[in-house]
């Protein structure tokens, strides 16, 4: 049996070591302050919010909540983005994704300043992250690498595979991986013999958005499994992109879903945000 990655515990164990630095920042006088903008009522995008706003009071953090409308006009959100970025309060500026079809993603994106992209997603914090140079890293990812160091498993050296090349995900899994020494391959839909590639992986990231894709024919025995997926099976109980109960006994080691990589990107979000007063 595969030991499992526990992210609740692991997340919660840094919010902890972030609560101690925020309280010895305010008590250096200096105060975190967290912008969160949704546009509209996705069911989803709701919960994140919510979530994003209980760990910002664990932690000490203050947020800003801004719920607007549906019908929010793109120059309205831009020029909200503006003012957040000219507001020397706010230290961390984040946008909930998806926005209404009659906004471009990609530009309210761009607008948000880079020292305020807590998120991760400006294409001047992506450079960052591709040449090595200091910058805010996407949150997920970064999570994984803090699931992977702290559960004592060694990247360094080892063959990592990672199924998706999304811009939040894939991609800049890929880049923190090369950044830790690992030898890595990125599979997507245009892969072939996909399972080939991925049994030769020590670590396995699947990040794919298909419930239980990835069996045990996927794997090598004793491979580290970390499933990004959130998905609903047959059921319609939540699972992720790997068949938890078929890879389990042949892994060395996996995160389950719930309760895995999600926590963890959360607990990333507030570690960006000190570190956007950190650095100061």
């Amino acid at each position: 049996m595969a030991k499992i990655i526990d992210g609740k515990a692991i997340a919660q164990e840094i919010k902890d070591e972030l609560k101690e630095k925020v309280a010895k920042l305010r008590a250096e006088g200096t105060e975190i302050c967290l912008a969160v903008i949704q546009v509209g009522k996705d069911p989803a995008s709701t919960v994140y919010v919510g979530n994003k706003k209980k760990a910002c009071a664990y932690i000490g953090i203050e947020s800003l909540a801004y719920e607007l409308p549906e019908e929010t006009t793109e120059a309205e959100l831009l020029k909200l983005v503006e003012d957040l970025n000219a507001n020397e309060k706010v230290n961390g500026i984040l946008v909930q994704l998806p926005l209404p079809e009659h906004i471009d993603e990609n530009k309210v994106i761009k607008t948000i300043s880079p020292k305020k992209d807590v998120d991760g997603f400006h294409p001047e914090s992506v450079g960052a992250l591709s040449i090595g140079q200091q910058g805010f890293v996407s949150c997920t990812p970064a999570g994984i690498i803090e699931l992977l160091k702290r559960s004592g498993i060694k990247i360094d050296g080892r063959e990592c595979v990672i199924i998706g090349r999304s811009n939040i995900v894939g991609k800049p899994m890929a880049l923190l991986l090369l950044r830790e020494n690992g030898t890595v391959t990125v599979c997507h839909s245009h892969t072939k013999d996909i399972k080939e590639v991925t049994k030769r992986a020590d670590i396995l990231v699947v990040a794919i958005g298909k419930a239980k894709m990835v069996d045990e024919s996927y794997i090598k025995e004793g491979a580290v499994i970390i499933d990004v997926g959130m998905d609903r099976d047959e059921n319609g109980k939540l699972c992720g992109d790997v068949d938890f109960e078929a890879v389990k006994d042949k892994a060395s080691a996996i995160t389950p879903v719930p309760g895995g990589v999600g926590p963890m990107t959360i607990t990333m979000l507030m570690h960006n945000c000190v570190k956007s007063v950190e650095g100061r």
